[in-house]
């Protein structure tokens, strides 16, 4: 019989569904543009600017335009008011290109009319990866302008200039308050200016609303036992139809039901309308899927927030011709409803996310752990994985530019910790699986990617790969800064990259089990033709990892074999491309998944401050 079907199953039946986690679109954020002190190149009057936004492909690396602002006339100091708006992704390296002109003319076919444009003012990015800017740049480079070679005459940036406002959206957004100052370069000798990039989340809808219901007397459906209700909820569309937003779980055996809490995004629930329709239906539910239909109701966001409703569930009415007049009738005589309902509770709160607490200051540190055990092989033979050839990066320095590049634009200093494990060190041979790889104890850091990718290349020729492979000290290395600072203004994330089999399993266990209560997350990327299925046993997507009885309070290891990830054709970018998109993805949910565990709300967003030079106003 029906009543007697395991609550448990019939709740799980029924909650498989989950139609919200693939229709939320990605977070998207506003860029606002200005420019300061720009170089003028008009003879009797102010320069007359324009921005042009490009976006590179992760696959064929081209650089296409995305989007442009308006002119503003007669101005070196112009505040834009067209914006750009972009899908922001952490997990991705998004590349940027913002080129300056000064226009002569009104037409807004730029393009089309490479006439219309005296000179570009500045290249804010080189559009060709790798390009040595003491030569000459390629034509290729300005293909995008669509105008004669006689205007290509802007030349590179001199030799030892850093890459002169190469700008990806992660370096805007973990900028200060979402702030980022980037001088214009271009001229030789010349100063062009600043760029001014600011990106503010788009917060339509954030809210998150938690709701209780219950029900009264609704209608028996099943012959032997009562009903198993549970209720389906529905936005309207534009168009008429209904979007399904949330099933509610099965009460067994019952007319009177009360549902448990349940928490929606309200961009779910009504998108932002506040107004729009909200269907609700209420079923018995059957094991066979066949669930008999009770009643119905409709609501709106609005009325749901003034609280304790009580909706009658109505079957729809039918719809009858008798001699040409269509007229009314219910099921049966003397209908009335199908039962009511009852909203017990209500309450919004706003849903943080991850750029909130970017946006309020939380700077993300980044540490590398690299694995110098004997596996790896000699690394002055090629069939090392340690081997350094002089024409491409060895799998640890891939694995170990694809995560760094992403993340270090959510740290102000750029100096990150890089420690190595499983190596006999000079100059007394003993074995150490928590060493610094520049060699300094007392200051492990490097500057950037590229200091780090020195201190592993530096350390390859004075340590001697040994064993075995333990990740607890490492771990617990990195647990003992995130201990030391648990109010939100940092989270720290821990790199490790390894060829082997974990020597000390359990000893990592008890240390992930101990790190998930702190502000950090785990990434191992593993490289080599091993296998890794202790490893997988760390990443807890499928089974909370534990230690001695003890669960741990987060998910904060992810675990990808790098192998899974390099491209047929041997596209190196590519292959490090799908790799940071992978690992990182997780990244912002386990951020946001501590702050709510520990009620951090993010910082307000510091005061913009002032440039020291905005004397001239804009024309707009």
């Amino acid at each position: 019989m029906e009543g007697d079907v395991d609550k448990k199953e019939a709740t799980a039946t029924v909650r498989d569904f989950d139609p919200i986690s693939g229709s939320i679109p990605a977070t998207k954020v506003e860029i606002s543009v200005s420019c300061r002190n720009l170089l003028d190149r008009d003879t009797f009057s102010k320069s007359d600017p324009l921005v042009v936004l490009y976006t590179q492909g992760v696959e064929c690396k081209q650089w296409r335009e995305f989007g442009r602002t308006e002119v503003i006339d007669n101005t070196l100091n112009p505040d834009f008011v067209r914006k750009y708006i972009l899908d922001y992704f952490f997990e991705e390296k998004q590349n940027l290109r913002f080129d300056v002109y000064d226009i002569d003319s009104k037409s807004p076919e730029l393009g089309k009319h490479p006439t219309d444009f005296n000179v570009r003012l500045a290249l804010i990015t080189l559009a060709y990866n790798g390009v040595d800017r003491a030569k000459p740049l390629p034509t290729v480079l300005y293909s995008h302008l669509n105008c004669p070679p006689s205007l290509w005459s802007l030349p590179p940036p001199p030799a030892g200039l850093p890459g002169p406002g190469f700008c990806t959206l992660g370096e805007i957004v973990g900028s200060p308050a979402s702030r980022l100052e980037k001088p214009l370069g271009g001229i030789p000798g010349k100063k062009c200016g600043t760029i001014i990039l600011s990106a503010e989340e788009l917060s339509n809808c954030r809210d998150c609303a938690s709701m209780q219901f219950c029900a009264n007397k609704l209608d028996k459906k099943d012959f032997f036992g009562k009903s198993d209700p549970f209720m389906v909820f529905y936005r309207s569309n534009e168009d008429g139809t209904f979007t399904i937003c949330h099933k509610t779980e099965v009460v067994k055996s019952t007319l009177n039901p009360v549902w448990q809490p349940f928490s929606i995004p309200v961009r779910a629930l009504c998108n932002g309308d506040y107004d729009r329709t909200i269907k609700v239906e209420i079923y018995d539910w059957d094991r066979d899927g066949s669930h008999d239909f009770i009643g119905e109701f409709t609501t709106c966001y609005n009325q749901l927030c003034r609280g304790q409703c009580v909706f009658e569930a109505v079957c729809p009415i039918k719809l009858t011709d008798t001699g040409g007049e269509r007229q009314e009738e219910t099921q049966k005589k003397r209908y009335m409803n199908s039962g009511t309902v009852s909203l017990l509770s209500f309450n919004v709160e706003s849903d943080h996310t991850f750029l909130d607490y970017i946006k309020g200051g939380t700077q993300i540190h980044f540490t590398v752990a690299i694995d110098f055990t004997a596996s790896n092989g000699n690394p002055s033979q090629s069939t090392s994985l340690h081997y350094m050839n002089p024409y491409q990066m060895n799998a640890y320095a891939m694995a170990l530019k694809a995560v760094g590049e992403i993340i270090q634009d959510y740290d102000s200093d750029k100096m990150f910790p890089a420690l190595g494990f499983g190596a006999k060190l000079p100059p007394d041979g003993r074995v150490s699986h928590e060493f610094p790889l520049n060699g300094n104890v007392d200051n492990p850091y490097c500057n950037g990617m590229e200091g780090i990718l020195e201190a592993y290349h530096q350390s390859l020729k004075t340590v001697q790969l040994y064993g075995p492979t333990n990740f607890a000290p490492v771990v617990n290395h990195v647990a003992r800064y995130a201990a030391a600072v648990q109010d939100g203004s940092q989270y720290f994330v821990l790199l490790i990259i390894t060829d082997g089999v974990i020597s000390d399993m359990a000893q990592t266990k008890e240390a992930i089990v101990n790190a998930a209560k702190l502000p950090m997350s785990i990434i191992i990327v593993g490289v080599g033709q091993a296998e890794f299925d202790a490893m997988v046993e760390l990443d807890g997507d499928d089974v909370r990892i534990s230690s001695r009885g003890k669960l741990a309070e987060r998910d904060i290891v992810q675990f990808v074999p790098f192998r899974d990830y390099m491209d047929r054709t041997g596209n190196h970018v590519l292959s490090m491309a799908r790799l940071a998109k992978d690992v990182l993805a997780e990244i912002p949910d386990q951020l946001i998944l501590y702050m709510k565990s520990r009620a951090i709300k993010p910082n307000p967003v510091p005061p913009l401050y002032l440039c020291e030079d905005q004397s001239e106003t804009n024309p707009v």
